[in-house]
């Protein structure tokens, strides 16, 4: 009876000081709303306008440039930076200049689609993404996006303008090109979201572009307001199509292109980034997106040519960017904003809807806590190995064998044949040349009477290889015929580092081998030989098509 009674006793304690505790959990405190409200109700109104910018800023040039951001930052506190030619050191001194004078740390952004050697001297770049898009392992991609990402982290940069994500459907699109992961939407968004992922797992912000898709256009927006003439279907099918499963696994960015799209905006010669309709009502509110929304640069000539400088950049921010980058005249842009609110063209949840966006990201790059770039180390650290051994692996994936009649490869390193090698296009070859020298006897021949000195080897291996990689046209008349020629005559092998675009229009009936190595670099020259040799095997496939004949995703894959 004795230990009932305990028991008793105990539960009634128990009971009695459950009932003493307070049954209220802690309510969790917003830092980052907390931060963002109290900064937006600190500044002045020119303040908060100013942080809708992020203007352009180089580190190649004289003192007045410097001095011209510094007086933007003093007078007008803008909100960003998008850093463009010049060196990391230089760099990243002038960022800790220019962060020390803004009330608010700004956000630094940079085109780095191939890496910060895209912009910077002295620091490590990746393949163009249109030789990414024939690997088609994107383990690879991931990893080259973060090391991008942690390279952006260690120069200050928060936004890189990547990934792009117009599909290159148009073989002579003069301004994508190389820049695309291809024709095929599905390994276009493949590549894109496996860079994507890589680079934001380290904190950097994504911009997909150039929505809503600058893949099939014949003019440059930096030189004119190119036509997208489908129709909104096939926009919605095609173009599109990356756009919204980007969005849906949450891509940080957009950027919107200086496009005319009739089928998506009315108004006549009204850029797309200055569209109500494309900007506020297709992407923000048919699609859903809840991101940083970024104007392409306004001072290309897409855009730059339908109004006055700060007229542009007002119709922008009405369309509904958050973000007007690279204004031709900042001061009179932000003025014109400030009249706009003052008339009540633009009402105040307007405005503190982009600026607190803006300020989010801000908080979210960690810059509450805003620290200067440590320079110590810099170019060793932006220059390490394992930026060279991504580089390497990713042409090691990406070099397609697109054909190989008679199994002409493997050739074999012992053998009696006479084997020539004949280089065409403007850039160097040597790397390639001694690659294959390294494995047997090839020898060089480059004389006039090219088809009479020919009449002695067995084999012709021919290099094409081009000074820009990032070129696309089709090589020349002559090196067709040359190459034409010499394939009637002999077994030949053709190597072409370059764009599988140089190949349009060029009969390859009689070649018996085709290898497409995409870059002309040393790494590529290197690694063609090894497959050229069977010494390794080509992995890659056709990110966008030759012809009829070699389409997209053709690749003899590991046929050797």
């Amino acid at each position: 009876m004795k230990k009932i009674l305990r028991i008793v006793i105990v539960a009634m304690l128990v009971l009695a000081s459950c009932a003493k505790t307070s049954s209220k959990r802690p309510v969790e405190v917003d830092h980052r709303k907390q931060w963002v409200d109290s900064v937006y109700n600190q500044m002045s109104l020119q303040e908060k306008v100013g942080q809708l910018f992020m203007v352009s800023a180089y580190s190649n040039r004289v003192d007045s440039h410097t001095d011209s951001i510094q007086k933007l930052i003093n007078d007008y506190q803008i909100g960003g930076l998008i850093f463009f030619q010049g060196g990391p050191m230089r760099q990243a001194k002038l960022t800790n200049t220019y962060q020390a004078l803004s009330k608010v740390p700004m956000l630094i952004g940079v085109d780095g689609e191939w890496g910060l050697n895209m912009r910077l001297d002295s620091t490590a770049r990746y393949p163009y993404n249109m030789t990414l898009g024939a690997i088609t392992n994107t383990k690879i991609i991931e990893k080259i996006g973060q090391q991008i990402g942690k390279d952006c982290n260690r120069m200050g940069i928060h936004i890189n303008f990547a990934p792009v994500v117009d599909i290159n459907t148009n073989s002579k699109n003069p301004v994508i090109g190389v820049r695309s992961y291809g024709e095929d939407k599905y390994n276009v968004t493949q590549k894109a979201w496996a860079f994507t992922k890589g680079m934001e797992s380290t904190g950097v912000i994504g911009s997909a572009k150039h929505f809503p898709g600058h893949g099939d256009t014949d003019t440059d927006s930096h030189k004119t307001l190119p036509t997208v003439a489908f129709s909104e279907q096939r926009i919605d099918s095609v173009e599109l199509y990356p756009y919204k499963e980007l969005f849906k696994k949450g891509v940080g960015g957009v950027m919107v292109a200086h496009l005319n799209v009739p089928s998506l905006e009315p108004q006549s010669g009204l850029p797309s980034s200055l569209s109500y309709k494309i900007v506020t009502e297709l992407l923000k509110e048919n699609l859903g997106y809840e991101g940083l929304i970024f104007t392409d640069a306004l001072n290309m000539k897409g855009v730059a040519d339908y109004g006055e400088p700060g007229d542009i950049d007002l119709a922008a921010f009405q369309a509904g960017n958050d973000v007007l980058l690279f204004s031709e005249d900042a001061p009179k842009a932000i003025t014109k904003i400030v009249e706009a609110y003052t008339n009540k063209e633009i009402t105040e949840a307007r405005l503190a809807f982009s600026v607190k966006k803006i300020l989010a990201a801000k908080f979210d790059a960690g810059l509450n806590n805003y620290q200067p770039i440590p320079t110590k180390n810099l170019i060793k650290d932006l220059n390490g190995e394992v930026n060279t051994n991504l580089y390497t692996e990713a042409i090691r994936q990406a070099i397609t064998l697109i054909k190989n009649d008679d199994k002409v490869l493997p050739m074999n390193k012992n053998t009696d044949e006479k084997v020539a090698f004949v280089k065409l296009g403007e850039g160097p070859h040597d790397a390639f040349l001694k690659a294959l020298k390294l494995r047997t006897e090839v020898i060089e021949i480059s004389n006039k009477n090219l088809l009479e000195e020919l009449k002695n080897y067995d084999k012709v291996i021919i290099g094409y290889h081009r000074k820009n990689s990032r070129l696309t046209y089709a090589i020349s008349e002559d090196d067709k015929k040359v190459i034409e020629s010499i394939a009637k005559a002999h077994k030949t092998i053709l190597t072409v580092f370059a764009s599988q675009y140089s190949l349009n229009e060029t009969n390859l009936e009689h070649v018996e081998g085709i290898l497409i190595s995409y870059e002309n670099s040393d790494v590529a020259k290197k690694l063609s030989a090894e497959i050229i040799y069977g010494e390794a095997v080509a992995k890659g496939t056709l990110p966008a098509s030759i012809s009829a004949s070699y389409p997209v995703h053709s690749g003899l894959v590991n046929s050797l």
